[in-house]
């Protein structure tokens, strides 16, 4: 149920995305759709550096996820805290350096990566149904309903990865019409892949076991309809998927960096690059996503996460609203997507509140860096015009 809602929530925001992509296509994406909308001022800069937080905090959650099923390949006496944060860093370290050396080689090899890892689910999903007790998935064991809402906005997180499909726009063929597809297609399949693997978990473990093996409940789930055999294929599964995750979370990240900058709401460095490549925004991404995957624990992290996608899901639901006479949207829709983000933050807020209050200043942190970043560009560098020529930010171009 936590799942599903989530999604619900994503589809809705897809729609959005998919009618501002359709509208305005660019590798600026989510960016460009909110300067569009709200202009270019201190309130677009920040939730832009929002966006670009988020993808720092995300690039931590998987390299954690990482480094857990990674060290599930080592014998127990290795499994030591040093081990696994040395693997959380490699998790981060190899897919940077396979971006600095080659970009395209990676690009090639994702789509086998994402159909292995894909299948490997769908097995571990049909071959644990025969697993499944029913009694640990009636109704009476569950939690009450707002704590079930509160539990699919701290895993919120695992769904923002469709946001990336916007900056793909001019690069395909009749975007008009495989934007949209692509769009619910992958929001939809999600969904129900999520829902089933949840579904297999719940029913096959029991709640105590899930909690003991919270960092790979999943590859526990496969155990009982596969053995250990199914749970080294979960955990083989993770590490691809994580990897991945990681490769074209950076990819994207590097490149958000110098989409910003060209708005004229980060400093001119970041458009600098090397080897043809947005490099500076690359490597900041890394070393702060390093950090925060070795300092911070892992309920924090995803916590971080979702609240900052949920706070820009928001404001592109908003984005869709105002423009919707423009590129021929539904206002309805819009409306009920930018409702229903609110709503996912505010239970989001309302369940770390009553289960963990500390953690609400980590979003506090998250949208002051955020803030920050931006007072701090346009008190430091930004100027309207430059040796007498004006700023032309790039979603003007």
């Amino acid at each position: 149920m936590a799942f599903l809602i989530a999604g619900i929530v994503a589809l809705l925001t897809s729609y959005s995305y998919a009618k501002l992509s359709v509208a305005y296509p660019s590798k600026g994406g989510t960016v460009i759709f909110v300067d569009k909308a709200f202009g270019i001022d201190f309130f677009t800069g920040s939730a832009n550096n929002l966006l670009w937080v988020g993808y720092i905090v995300t690039l931590a959650l998987y390299a954690v996820a990482f480094g857990n099923y990674a060290a599930t390949f080592l014998p127990e006496t290795m499994q030591s805290v040093v081990i696994k944060h040395i693997l959380i860093s490699g998790g981060i370290i190899l897919p940077t350096l396979l971006n600095l050396l080659s970009s395209s080689l990676i690009s090639k090899t994702e789509t086998y990566v994402v159909a292995i890892k894909i299948a490997i689910l769908v097995l571990v999903v049909l071959a644990g149904f025969g697993s499944i007790d029913a009694t640990r998935l009636e109704p009476s064991t569950w939690k009450p309903i707002l704590q079930v809402v509160g539990g699919g906005m701290i895993i919120f997180v695992a769904y923002e990865g469709f946001e990336l499909i916007a900056n793909t726009a001019p690069n395909i063929r009749n975007y008009k019409v495989t934007l949209p597809r692509a769009y619910y297609i992958s929001v939809i399949f999600v969904i129900i892949l999520y829902v089933f693997v949840a579904f297999v978990t719940v029913g096959s473990i029991a709640p105590d076991q899930i909690t003991l093996a919270q960092d790979f409940a999943l590859a526990q789930a496969a155990k009982p309809s596969l053995g250990q055999f199914g749970f080294m294929l979960v955990a083989i599964a993770a590490v691809l998927a994580t990897l991945s995750a990681i490769n074209a979370t950076l990819y994207g990240a590097a490149r958000l960096s110098y989409v910003i900058s060209t708005e004229g709401e980060l400093p001119d460095f970041l458009e600098d690059k090397i080897w043809n490549q947005p490099l500076i925004g690359l490597l900041i991404t890394t070393g702060l996503a390093l950090l925060l995957s070795n300092l911070v624990d892992l309920s924090s992290i995803s916590t971080m996460g979702s609240a900052g996608f949920l706070v820009i899901f928001a404001i592109v639901n908003a984005a869709n609203f105002i423009k919707a006479r423009e590129i021929k949207s539904s206002k309805a829709i819009a409306g009920i997507g930018v409702l229903s983000c609110v709503f996912a933050l505010g239970t989001l807020v309302w369940h770390t509140f009553q289960t963990s209050p500390s953690q609400l200043w980590v979003l506090v942190v998250m949208v002051g860096i955020a803030s920050a970043m931006e007072g701090t560009y346009i008190w430091l560098w930004r100027k309207p015009q430059q040796d007498g020529r004006i700023l032309i930010p790039y979603s003007e171009r």
